[in-house]
């Protein structure tokens, strides 16, 4: 099970606890969330439920017309509690060989280590068909197991011991009707079990499984505010926990793999070897030297990008979306509440999801902005207008949708209105539908733009713009704050222009394509003509964020709103656009810079890849693939993505757009067209990759040598018509769905099968 090719995070000393959050190594299965770490005998894991929510609708607005912030109201995401696994002789003084790994490939974290002549093997995951957190301990050599498991409050509840069951639980509430309850057991290979003093003990087993399940009772249905009264959330934990029970350690582990390799195992990346010295390595010292000034370690950065895809699979499954930090925290105050935040992270954190062959995981988005709608558009009619709020609508008109800044899980808004929210969460949502043409996606995905488009056709005024016989009227959005510096009451914001314009458009082919609202859809078109688009600043020579000549903002900030445009829109395209107009792009992004915290710097990388600039494109990836000790940002010895404020803090968003860029620059897909490796760099010349996803409707297989494809094969998942190109080369392919062309682009195209039937 596991080979030597896996892809592994390794170390030869322990996680330790007071920096669990830099060191520690995640667990999960979309719901339930674990951050493992302390040494081989006390293992610490910090147990997270995805819906483990403080807070309500923090519908009250303040006195400026926007939402309150606070861990109060708005509330935060927490922990369900900490677990404790105690053995008795296994402190790290009596132990040796010591090793932890992360094994990506499996979806399983194992210790091993020798006390005398037996050898230990501890094995964590949190299986989905179990639905259950699993730490299985086995030994060879003769070694016995004593200790025991504790449930660990980090709000003061109390834990009942079940002395006829053998299990341990704590039940209770946060104070918001939400109910939350986590219990834990234990099977062994000899020894006895009992439960007594709020934990559950073992004594001379030869094998230990602990299984710890917990919930809450969160149901996504605002008709019931989003919890579920009539749920015995005790009851579920309990029978899950009895049923894994049940099961022998090592089927439970088997089921797990099982399950997590068939999303796994949907996509691969080569991009070339590394040197033997390099993967001796373990995975803090390579860090370390990934880091140096030039350094080259391609095997390193598929491993970056694979734990991004094991990030996805163990955090954004079936029920809530990845929010700022997924399903990993240390804390119940995390910084920001771990909210989804709409300017930039709930969407970069499903930039790479269906380019890197999960697109089944990019569901729980959808879900998410589905369940909100409802609260989300009773609370634009009914506040937005606000006289208070200084993002009105100077029309006093409203209808469809938006949000604040930052949302929360039950229907809830916090800090400022973010009027280009709807705009952006549709662009990513219509993107995701891009890469498969899914017609019931599309149908699900309809009443969000529908809103959007609702909103945004109040929303626009007329503005003239020119001089003499160059002047005219154009759509421009109304006061609003291009996220998040500068002036909040600019009118045309380049962000929401080009978000708009995406919108407009999207939702006009949507209503083609479903033969619906078409006397919406037909606005849209008129108004989308209408909308006024950034220029090239004659002052600055950037391309404007504003609607001036003038800087007025920060010239290095970390947002890049105004090249949104550019990624992860695509109105500007090299192919598309003057050299001028390329140039002004090109200038705002170099005065931007190239340090900055890891999820900029991502983005940053997606653009310059967009701009086929391989240099500078992996200099931006290169500066997140280092520590981040010593820099404004970078990776813990886990590589979770850390920015230095006063202190290190995790945000998920970059391990995800490095991810993004890093495949953006071996294939991008716009228009019919599909352009491969526009960015590659030299550490890259050489590789391969499989099950990539392709908007349009394609996965893609590539190989490639000295930095130009020389095979390339193209599946049909909905996509009928496209062209690709290399360079000059290019060729026009048409495909029926399931239908499959190889490309060599120096020589000739196979034909495609020949349709059903003949």
């Amino acid at each position: 099970m596991y080979d030597h090719d896996s892809h592994r995070l390794w170390y030869s000393t322990p996680a330790r606890e007071c920096a669990i959050i830099e060191e520690g190594l995640p667990i999960g299965n979309g719901r339930l969330g674990g951050l493992v770490g302390a040494g081989p005998g006390e293992t610490v894991t910090c147990l997270t439920d995805a819906s483990m929510w403080s807070g309500v609708r923090n519908e009250a607005l303040d006195a400026s017309g926007q939402f309150p912030y606070t861990r109060d109201g708005f509330g935060t995401f927490q922990m369900l509690c900490r677990t404790r696994i105690t053995l008795a002789g296994h402190d790290s003084d009596s132990v040796s060989g010591y090793e932890r790994a992360l094994d990506i490939s499996n979806g399983v974290l194992v210790t091993t280590y020798s006390i005398g002549g037996a050898t230990f093997r501890h094995e964590s995951f949190i299986s989905h068909p179990h639905d259950v957190v699993v730490t299985r301990i086995t030994q060879t050599g003769g070694g016995r197991l004593t200790g025991s498991v504790e449930l660990e409050p980090t709000r003061g509840e109390k834990v009942d011991t079940v002395d006829r069951e053998d299990r341990i639980e704590m039940v209770d509430d946060l104070g918001n009707g939400l109910r939350f309850a986590v219990t834990a057991g234990v099977a062994t290979q000899h020894g006895e079990v009992v439960a007594a003093g709020e934990a559950v003990r073992f004594t001379e087993a030869t094998e230990v499984v602990v299984v710890v399940s917990g919930g809450t009772n969160y149901r996504p249905a605002p008709e019931i505010a989003f919890r579920d009264p009539d749920l015995d959330i005790s009851r579920v934990a309990r029978a899950k926990l009895v049923h894994a029970l049940r099961e022998p350690g090592s089927r439970l582990l088997a089921t797990h793999v099982r399950d997590y390799r068939t999303s796994y195992d949907t996509f691969s990346l080569d991009l070339g070897a590394s040197t033997a010295e390099q993967r001796e390595l373990d995975t803090a010292s390579r860090l370390a030297a990934r880091g140096e000034e030039g350094a080259i370690d391609p095997e390193f950065d598929v491993l970056y990008l694979q734990l991004a895809r094991y990030l996805t699979i163990t955090g954004s499954r079936d029920g809530l979306p990845a929010n700022l930090q997924g399903l990993w925290l240390e804390t119940n105050a995390p910084d920001w509440m771990s909210d989804y935040h709409s300017d930039i992270n709930i969407q970069m954190n499903y930039w790479p999801t269906h380019r890197f062959g999960l697109g089944k995981h990019a569901t729980p988005l959808l879900e998410y902005c589905l369940a909100q709608l409802p609260d989300w558009t009773r609370q634009t009619n009914e506040h937005f207008n606000d006289h208070r709020n200084r993002f009105r609508n100077s029309s006093g008109r409203i209808a469809g949708w938006t949000t604040a800044f930052s949302t929360n899980i039950y229907g809830g808004n916090g800090w400022w209105w973010h009027p280009g929210s709807s705009a952006w969460l549709c662009l990513e949502l219509w993107q995701h539908y891009e890469f498969t043409l899914d017609r019931r996606f599309l149908e699900r995905l309809m009443p969000l733009l529908r809103g959007a488009v609702e909103f945004w056709e109040t929303r626009l005024i007329e503005k003239e713009v020119g001089e003499g016989e160059d002047a005219r009227t154009v759509l421009v959005g109304d006061k609003s704050w291009s996220p998040e510096h500068g002036p909040q009451d600019a009118i045309g914001l380049t962000y929401e222009q080009e978000l708009v314009h995406a919108l407009f458009g999207s939702f006009a082919e949507a209503s083609r394509l479903l033969d619906t609202d078409h006397e919406l859809a037909g606005r849209a078109r008129e108004i989308r003509d209408s909308l006024y688009l950034p220029a090239v600043s004659p002052k600055t020579g950037w391309l404007q964020e504003w609607m001036t000549p003038d800087s007025m903002g920060d010239p290095q900030h970390r947002h890049l709103s105004g090249l949104i445009g550019l990624y992860p829109g695509d109105r500007i395209r090299t192919d598309n656009q003057p050299q001028a107009y390329l140039d002004g792009v090109r200038k705002q992004l170099e005065v931007r810079g190239y340090d900055n915290y890891g999820w900029a710097n991502a983005w940053r990388a997606a653009c310059w890849a967009r701009l086929k600039d391989s240099h500078r494109a992996y200099r931006c990836l290169s500066s997140i693939l280092r520590p981040a000790e010593g820099h404004l940002g970078g990776s813990g010895i886990n590589l979770f993505d850390l920015y230095r404020t006063s202190r290190y803090i995790f945000q998920i968003d970059a391990n995800f757009g490095a991810a993004a860029a890093m495949l953006e620059m071996l294939v991008q897909a716009k228009s019919g067209v599909i352009d491969l490796m526009p960015a590659v760099p030299a550490a890259w010349k050489d590789g391969s990759v499989s099950g990539m996803g392709v908007r349009g409707g394609f996965v893609l297989d590539m190989t490639w040598r000295d930095g130009a494809p020389t095979v390339v094969r193209l599946l049909s998942v909905g996509g009928t018509r496209t062209e690709v190109r290399v360079g000059d080369w290019h060729r026009t392919v048409n495909l029926r769905q399931g239908d499959v062309v190889t490309l060599r682009p120096t020589g000739t195209a196979s034909p495609p099968p020949p349709p059903s039937g003949g």
